[in-house]
């Protein structure tokens, strides 16, 4: 995978609600907040069904029971690529 220059990681950007680039502009992570332990578990599986069909995985971190980080990025590119992009778009589909 190769990594996308700035200039469409901007425009991509523009097409997602509320994920933030971060890392110098290595990593886009959004945030989200359940109304419990049990929400956040189901939302992490639904993830977890568009991870594998994609066969690209983001990090994801549950914290205080019912809220989610989730970080895309490509590991082997070392940074971001179209597929992080079309992942989030897809999550934020859910």
């Amino acid at each position: 995978m190769e990594l996308l220059p700035i200039s469409l990681i901007n425009a991509n950007m523009e097409k997602l609600a509320d994920w933030n680039l971060e890392d110098n502009g290595k990593c886009i992570i959004k945030l989200f907040e359940f109304p419990d332990f049990k929400g956040a578990v189901e939302f992490i599986n639904k993830i977890a069904q568009i991870s594998e069909q994609e066969e690209h995985h983001p990090e994801i971190k549950l914290y205080d029971s019912n809220k989610l980080e989730i970080k895309m990025f490509t590991v082997s590119a070392g940074g971001l690529t179209e597929k992080d992009f079309k992942v989030a778009a897809q999550i934020d589909k859910i």
